[in-house]
């Protein structure tokens, strides 16, 4: 018992301190190596035609003409996007001279700076609303999976989790890496805050790092004799199959809307949730003998099935994810036109979808929300009872903040679509955190 306790306590620790990570990367911004800011007390001038390039000035007094280039606010170089002039004196008389030139520039204040720590890097690289929607939908399927709350806390539960949570996140790591490496150009337009497109990270790096991260997380699928079971091998190749026929040339499967969103609900939904309930129940908790002597794929059919608590969550989480998938193209729109990629969104318009999402969202959590409040008022529990009858208004409420937050949202402005999208992340990971309490 007293080796179960830290492990307890840890979990929600964990989950508060990925989620702080989180925000903080979100809130503060990384600046571009070459990014400089100019402090002096000169007049600034906006880029037009008339301060382009070398610009002649006219001194008013003796007719003298000096050229002056301009200060690049972007790069730190001449030539940029500002023109910066000399403030005229009291007396009208200004000597543009070379040497006061150098001297004025000497009194700029010119601050650089610092590139960004590969960690810092490595971990927008992960796209880490992504890696903690995984973080707690694993151990949530796990306590879902379980015959008893207690038996969730126990030490094979937790080796087991960790066991399947590791590679799991690796594998969100090669993933949405691969994402972004064959999608640097549209990033470029889309998204240049992300690390390869804005030049914080290298290509070659990025490959490295998800190649390592993918030949981790499927060797751990097979290479332990209790916990690399079937539901863990249909989770991790599942994924990685659908993730790579996703972006990789000359697949593309985000080209094609219909194929995109087959590959949405089967991760999101399939294979996420019914490969890890299947682990659970084999790996965890010793559940059906035949589960865990099947070939791959039996198990994960079977919870399917025959398992309502598997069933529910594969279905309902992934319709969630196609409603994130679908709302993430919608401030997308302008680079995927570009090149090509035809998104529902590039086909019948950013409004429209958006609606649609929302409205989808809004109906999921308002079926469910009814169903379990129902589930609540008949069943013979009062425990149960109570825990379906608060999940249920919980459901009520976050399908009401779903049409809520959306009031007041610009389908075509990219950073309201966003923010508005990033509100969904958080009730997906609500929905995940409730989940286990419905049976």
């Amino acid at each position: 018992m007293s080796t179960q306790i830290p492990i307890t306590m840890s979990l929600p620790l964990l989950f508060a301190v990925v989620l702080i990570l989180s925000n903080i990367t979100s809130s503060h911004g990384f600046v571009s190596p070459k990014s400089t800011v100019v402090f002096s007390l000169q007049r600034t001038y906006p880029r037009s035609s008339s301060v382009w390039g070398e610009v002649p000035l006219q001194n008013k007094v003796n007719g003298d003409t000096t050229h002056r280039d301009f200060v690049d606010t972007t790069n730190g170089d001449v030539n940029g996007s500002s023109y910066t002039s000399p403030i005229s004196g009291a007396n009208g008389n200004n000597a543009f001279s070379s040497i006061q030139l150098q001297q004025t520039e000497q009194k700029s204040e010119v601050a650089t700076t610092k590139p960004p720590s590969f960690p810092l890097v490595l971990w927008r690289f992960t796209r880490p609303h992504t890696l903690i929607g995984s973080a707690i939908a694993i151990p949530s399927i796990f306590l879902l999976a379980s015959p008893t709350y207690a038996s969730f806390f126990t030490k094979k539960s937790m080796t087991a989790l960790a066991y399947a949570a590791f590679p799991s996140l690796l594998m969100n790591l090669y993933i949405t890496g691969l994402n972004q490496i064959t999608d640097v150009e549209i990033d470029k337009i889309n998204k240049p805050e992300l690390p390869i497109a804005k030049g914080d990270l290298k290509k070659s790096t990025a490959i490295a790092v998800v190649v390592t991260a993918l030949v981790i997380s499927l060797a751990m699928s097979f290479i332990h004799p209790v916990y690399s079971t079937s539901g863990l091998q249909v989770a991790l190749w599942g994924s990685f199959i659908l993730g790579t026929l996703y972006s990789l040339p000359p697949f593309r499967m985000k080209r094609h809307p219909l194929l995109a969103a087959f590959c949405i609900v089967a991760v999101r939904g399939t294979i996420i949730n019914a490969g890890f309930y299947s682990h659970a129940l084999t790996a965890a908790f010793g559940a059906a003998k035949e589960v865990a002597s099947n070939m791959a794929g039996t198990g994960v059919l079977q919870c399917l099935l025959h398992d309502w608590k598997c069933s529910f969550s594969s279905l309902f989480f992934g319709i969630f994810g196609i409603v994130i998938a679908l709302m993430k193209d919608v401030p997308d729109a302008t680079g995927d036109r570009i090149f090509n990629i035809r998104s529902f969104t590039v086909r019948v318009g950013q409004k429209r979808v958006f609606r649609t999402m929302k409205n989808l969202l809004t109906i999921l959590f308002a079926t469910v929300g009814v169903a379990l409040v129902q589930r609540a008022v008949i069943a013979t529990s009062v425990g149960v009872a109570i825990r379906r009858g608060l999940v249920g208004l919980g459901c009520l409420v976050a399908g009401w903040s779903t049409k809520w937050e959306a009031r007041e949202v610009d389908a075509e402005d990219s950073s309201e679509v966003y923010s508005y999208y990033m509100h969904l992340w958080k009730l997906f990971y609500l929905s995940y955190l409730a989940m286990p309490f419905v049976k």
